[in-house]
């Protein structure tokens, strides 16, 4: 079946033919038929010159109202094409030699507003967009026919699923239960993919805790916000002579010791509390560590919030500086996406100076590349990684 046509207004169509894979409502020619259309329905868009930029799904009302699908306007959007850029992704995190890992990455994997993570035979799918959430039975035949999976789980409940009309759902679609589990640098992690945060798991930060991991032999090691202990149980499988993991939810830490058991790991405590708070009480008392790791939750949920949480990075900085030994090492992280690189790192800089730390940057960066970047959406790499050894 034809896809419905839309075309741009006229001279709105330079950033789509400069390549970028999204088309704003002020662009498109909103006509009382294109207002018509299911949100999440796939479109052909074309510009007022009859330039064809390919398929796309339209969501009427929303700001990015087409997202790229497939160059071809014509393309059958099915559970054959699905399964085809499924196994694309696939293919590339076997390359890269990942088994569990993010198995797709939104826009960089050709399937715009969908998050896919693998944890074995266990997946994680969170649909971000009206067309994806629309298309979610034929990707669950298409994650069948290309993965065949013995769990998946929807994590819809991300925040920016209302700017699409959504509203948050987090299901079983596949399987019997909702448990899962991985390994990392040796040690085995329990998850619970329908309780945990996010799509239960922050694959993001895997080669951030192996940087981390080796430095922390022999050190007293600080995982602050460590939520089941990512950091800290790395750094405690590596050899570190004590590591205290710090959270604010009472679960999250009793998995985190339950799987410093498991896993045959000593010297790891927990403390309970708000983690800055506990950080300058800490700080008060002179408590020192080797290694300090601060990777808090978003402190910029929206646009609006970029200079407050500017703020709030500074002061993290600083108190988690202070907490370091010298010649000791700081990872300071940020998932805020409304925080760019540049910004973070000039806010952990400040934070460091008020801290009276001289340091030296070893890593600035962000997450592997199981999150890859599409080129025109350079604003996609949301996280930030920071780490220094201070003076």
């Amino acid at each position: 079946m034809t896809h419905p046509l839309l075309r741009l207004l006229p001279g709105r169509d330079r950033r789509l033919k400069a390549g970028h894979p999204w088309a704003f409502s002020n662009e498109l020619a909103m006509t009382p038929e294109a207002k018509a259309l299911p949100p999440g329905s796939v479109v052909r868009l074309e510009g007022d010159d009859g330039v064809r930029h390919g398929a796309f799904h339209f969501n009427p009302h929303s700001l990015i109202a087409a997202r790229l699908l497939d160059r071809d306007p014509s393309a059958a959007i099915d559970a054959g094409w699905y399964a085809a850029r499924l196994r694309e992704a696939a293919g590339l995190r076997a390359r890269l030699g990942l088994g569990s890992a993010r198995l797709v990455h939104a826009e960089a994997d050709g399937l715009p507003g969908l998050v896919v993570d693998r944890y074995g035979d266990a997946l994680s799918v969170q649909a971000n967009t009206a067309g994806m959430d629309r298309a979610l039975p034929e990707l669950l035949a298409a994650i069948h026919e290309t993965l065949s999976p013995r769990l998946v789980v929807a994590r819809n409940d991300s925040g920016v699923r209302a700017l699409e009309g959504l509203e948050p759902s987090v299901a079983l679609l596949h399987g019997e239960d909702a448990a899962a589990a991985l390994e990392e640098a040796g040690v085995r992690f329990r998850l619970d993919l329908l309780a945990g945060q996010k799509t239960g798991w922050f694959h993001d930060q895997r080669e951030n805790r192996a940087r981390v991991a080796a430095l922390a032999g022999g050190a007293s090691v600080l995982d602050a916000f460590c939520h089941t202990g990512g950091f800290g149980l790395a750094a405690a499988r590596a050899g570190a002579a004590e590591v205290t993991l710090l959270d604010r939810s009472q679960p999250a830490l009793d998995l985190a010791l339950d799987i410093a058991r498991a896993n045959g790991l000593q010297g790891v405590t927990a403390l309970r509390g708000d983690a800055v708070e506990e950080m300058e009480a800490m700080l008060g008392r002179g408590r020192r560590f080797g290694v300090v790791v601060a990777d808090p939750p978003a402190y910029a949920k929206a646009r609006k919030d970029q200079p407050g949480a500017l703020r709030a990075y500074a002061r993290l900085a600083r108190v988690a500086a202070g907490l370091v030994e010298r010649g000791g090492f700081l990872l300071l992280a940020s998932c805020s996406h409304h925080v760019a690189p540049q910004e973070f790192a000039e806010a952990c800089a400040q934070g460091l100076h008020r801290a009276k730390r001289d340091a030296r940057l070893l890593f600035q960066g962000g997450a592997g590349p199981d999150h890859p970047v599409h080129p025109m959406l350079p604003e996609s790499a949301y996280l930030k990684a920071m780490l220094y050894q201070l003076r």
